[in-house]
C-alpha cells in the first residue's frame, strides 16, 4: 500500500511537538534548580559544571518522558495497524491521519510510541532494583567493615562466592521462564525485600531510642509502609491494588539485586574500614554510642559520596543489562516495549529495514550516557568534600 509521508523536517518538528510536556517540565525544574542551586546542597553543585548540567538534563528528560508517556506517545505501544507494517518514518496512518513519526515495526506497531513507553519500564526497574541492592549491600557491609573478624570473614566469603560466578550465566539461570514455576524467585524476593525494613528500623531505633514517642511513630510508619510494599511485591497482595509486580519482572528484579549486592557490599566494607579509624568515630566511641549508631550516623553519612556515584553507575549497568536480557528474549514478555526487546525485534530485519532499531538503541545509549555524566559530576564534587 502506498503511504503519504511527512518530510524529514516535519518529522523532526512533530517529534519536538510531541515532547511538549517534557520540555515544559524540564524548563521549570532546571530553571528553578539553577536559580536556587546555592541552597540545594549536592544537587545544586551539579549545576556548577557543564558535565553535571548535561547529566541532569538527560536523566530528567527520560524521567519526564516516562511520567508523561501517555501524553507524548500518539498510539498504544501494543496496537497493531496492519497497513503500517514496516512503514518508513513519517508515514501517515490512514484512519487517524496521525503519522508514525519513526515508522512502523514488523508487527505494524508505532516505533515512536514504543520507545516512549519503553522508558517507563527502564526507569522503574533499574533504579528500584539498584536501590534495593544498595540497601542489602549497606546493611551487610557496615558490620563487616566495622566489626571485622569472623563477621567479616563469613560475609565476605558469601559475597565473593556470588562475584565468582559468571554474571551472564547467573542472570540466564535466574530469569529463564522455567524458574518462575519454582519458589526460588519469591523466596529470594522475600529475603531481599526485608532488608530496607530492617535498615530503617535500625536507623530510627539508634537515633530515637531515648525518645519513645518519636521512636514509636518512626518504627510504626516504617513497618506500615514497608509491610504494604512488601505484601505487594512479594505476595502480590496489596490491599489497595497499587503495588504490584509481574512474575517475569520479579525475576529480573531479584536477579539484579542478587548480582549487584555483593559489589555494593565490597565498596561499603572498604569505606567503613577506612572511616572507622577517623577521630570523630573514636569520639563517638568515647561517648559510649552503640556500634550501630556509629555505623549509621557517623560512618555512613561520610561514605555517601562514593555510594551516590556508584548508585548512578550501577543504574546505568542495570539499564544495559535489561537491554541485554531483552535482546536475548529473557525476562520481560515478548510484546514488551522495553528498549532491549525492541532492539531484538528490529535486529532480525536489519538488512532490509534499519529504522526500527535506531530509536530504542539511541534511547538506551543516551540514558546510560546521562547517568555516566551524572556520576562523573558527582565524583568531582565528592572529591571536593
Amino acid at each position: 500500500m502506498q503511504h503519504e509521508y511527512l518530510s524529514a523536517f516535519q518529522v523532526l518538528l512533530g517529534v519536538l511537538v510531541r515532547f511538549w510536556p517534557v520540555w515544559l517540565a524540564l524548563a521549570v525544574v532546571l530553571g528553578t534548580s539553577f536559580a536556587f542551586r546555592a541552597r540545594l546542597g549536592l544537587y545544586g553543585q551539579l549545576f556548577d559544571t557543564y558535565v553535571g548540567i548535561a547529566g541532569v538534563t538527560i536523566c530528567l528528560f527520560w524521567l519526564f518522558t516516562a511520567m508523561f508517556a501517555s501524553t507524548v506517545a500518539p498510539f498504544n505501544p501494543l496496537a497493531q495497524v496492519l497497513v503500517m507494517k514496516d512503514a518508513l518514518p513519517g508515514a501517515i496512518e490512514p484512519e487517524s491521519g496521525q503519522a508514525f513519526l519513526f515508522g512502523g515495526d514488523r508487527l505494524a506497531r508505532d516505533i515512536f510510541s514504543r520507545m516512549v513507553y519503553g522508558s517507563q519500564i527502564v526507569l522503574v526497574i533499574a533504579p528500584a532494583a539498584t536501590m534495593f541492592a544498595l540497601m542489602v549491600g549497606i546493611t551487610l557491609g557496615l558490620p563487616a567493615g566495622y566489626y571485622g573478624g569472623r563477621v567479616d570473614t563469613i560475609l565476605s566469603f558469601l559475597a565473593n562466592l556470588v562475584l565468582a560466578f559468571p554474571v551472564i550465566l547467573l542472570f540466564y539461570l535466574l530469569v529463564t521462564p522455567g524458574i518462575m514455576d519454582t519458589p526460588i524467585p519469591y523466596t529470594m524476593a522475600g529475603v531481599f525485600f526485608l532488608f530496607p525494613i530492617i535498615f530503617f528500623c535500625t536507623l530510627f531505633y539508634t537515633r530515637y531510642k531515648h525518645r519513645p514517642q518519636a521512636l514509636a511513630i518512626q518504627i510504626g510508619l516504617t513497618l506500615l509502609i514497608g509491610g504494604w510494599i512488601y505484601l505487594g511485591l512479594v505476595f502480590n497482595a496489596d490491599p489497595l491494588g497499587i503495588i504490584a509486580i509481574r512474575p517475569n519482572e520479579l525475576n529480573i528484579f531479584v536477579a539484579v539485586v542478587f548480582a549487584s549486592s555483593p559489589g555494593v557490599f565490597r565498596i561499603v566494607r572498604g569505606l567503613v574500614m577506612d572511616i572507622k579509624t577517623r577521630d570523630y568515630v573514636a569520639a563517638a566511641q568515647t561517648r559510649g554510642e552503640s556500634p550501630w549508631y556509629i555505623m549509621l550516623w557517623e560512618v555512613l553519612p561520610n561514605a555517601r559520596g562514593p555510594l551516590i556515584v556508584d548508585a548512578c553507575l550501577r543504574i546505568g549497568y542495570t539499564t544495559i543489562l535489561l537491554g541485554t536480557l531483552g535482546y536475548f528474549g529473557l525476562g520481560l514478555a515478548p510484546e514488551s516495549p522495553d528498549w532491549g526487546t525492541a532492539i531484538k525485534e528490529a535486529s532480525r530485519l536489519l538488512r532490509s529495514h534499519i529504522h526500527p532499531a535506531l530509536p530504542p538503541t539511541i534511547a538506551l545509549m543516551s540514558f546510560v550516557l546521562g547517568l555516566n555524566l551524572l556520576a562523573d559530576a558527582l565524583r568531582e564534587q565528592s572529591l571536593k568534600d
